[in-house]
């Protein structure tokens, strides 16, 4: 008997988009963006879609995938997403991590938009969805610029009816507390706020920013340190009475497991786009259920498909907090794929509305598509 979603072809497309502001955090600046989208074609017809996590270098991650995992997938059934993901990871031998990883997500991101079409649920459903028709939604993020531009983002942010608003710090940590105190005043205190260092500091300065975020009622301290410094994220976490939050920056789930498991994490934001895809992120967020930490799908400057993949992960978790809803213009997200899911456009009194098409509930644009395929 023939199976209807063996994989007869795979294409990754490497995409970049200008974008018609520039966003800036503590690391720099942000002109444009990349990504790779893979549609994974099928014996029956059946097109699944994914998108990797590759903001430089998407033509190289594309040939990658066309190179060494396409072979893995050729030929398989799609319903086995754990042992495509295992063939996936053994392509390169050694402690496979970063753009290994990030490739295989894209991929099994398409795997699992298949299986949904195959089976005419939402992917939430096949995850064991909990119920939730809705989900709580933050605008991310105000940028880490000048006074009166990042006073006009969070004002505008307010304006769109959000009640969850993050915004970015850098250094100098005088300019950064100064910023999260006049930050307060503005948004007033039944505005929850967040605050986002991409790991800019060292443990000393993050314990004198944490201290003034505290005070002022921060709801969480995101990626204050480097993902790797686990003894600094401990050591803020006996000092600090606020919720310290990472994993965007971490690949698989054992490399965020022990500070969950210990509760020096009260969050962990992992990028299904960058996470192995839904199957690994899916891991992660139930780890967190687990030892009762907070789960929030970490989208940053990803494009449509990683939003629709992060809102049915937010639709199914179990420990899910709030939805990083981005609300600055990313014709990756905003133009790749009909219909718009997950985005500012579709927020209604600060919650997103969570798909209940087949799959992944979204398709590819092909005009948006060719427009924005970086040529090689």
């Amino acid at each position: 008997m023939s199976d209807p979603l063996l994989i007869r072809q795979v294409v990754a497309h490497p995409l970049r988009a200008v974008l018609p502001t520039v966003q800036r955090t503590s690391q720099g600046d942000w002109p444009a963006l990349e990504i790779v989208v893979v549609e994974l074609r099928t014996e029956s017809g059946l097109v699944g879609i994914g998108e990797c996590l590759a903001r430089r270098g998407a033509a190289g991650y594309a040939r990658f995938i066309t190179d060494a995992l396409a072979p893995k997938l050729i030929g398989r059934s799609a319903h086995d997403r754990r042992a495509l993901w295992a063939a996936m990871r053994g392509v390169l031998t050694g402690r496979g991590g970063g753009m290994l990883v990030e490739a295989i997500a894209g991929l099994n991101i398409a795997l699992w938009d298949l299986a949904g079409k195959a089976a005419g649920q939402p992917v939430w459903r096949l995850l064991g969805g909990i119920g939730r028709g809705r989900v709580d939604a933050y605008a991310s993020s105000v940028n880490w610029a000048d006074q009166g531009r990042m006073e006009a983002e969070l004002e505008a942010a307010l304006a769109r009816g959000f009640r969850q608003v993050k915004l970015k710090v850098g250094r100098p940590v005088r300019e950064a507390t100064a910023w999260a105190r006049r930050a307060r005043q503005i948004a007033g205190p039944e505005v929850a706020l967040y605050v986002d260092a991409n790991w800019i500091y060292d443990a000393d300065d993050a314990l004198r920013v944490g201290r003034v975020l505290a005070d002022e009622d921060y709801g969480w301290f995101e990626e204050p340190l480097p993902p790797d410094d686990h003894a600094g994220y401990r050591r803020l976490a006996q000092h600090l009475p606020i919720r310290l939050a990472a994993g965007e920056s971490d690949f698989l789930a054992h490399q965020s497991a022990a500070l969950v498991a210990d509760h020096v994490l009260g969050l962990v934001q992992p990028d299904v786009a960058r996470s192995g895809g839904i199957t690994e992120t899916w891991r992660i967020a139930e780890h967190a259920a687990l030892h009762n930490v907070a789960y929030a799908p970490h989208i940053g400057w990803s494009g449509a498909i990683c939003a629709a993949a992060s809102l049915h992960l937010a639709a199914a978790a179990e420990s899910f907090m709030t939805f990083e809803c981005m609300v600055f213009d990313n014709p990756l997200r905003q133009a790749l794929c009909a219909p718009l899911e997950g985005d500012v456009a579709r927020l209604e009194e600060g919650q997103l509305v969570v798909p209940d098409r087949p799959g992944l509930g979204i398709d590819l644009l092909p005009d948006a598509l060719e427009r924005m395929r970086i040529k090689e």
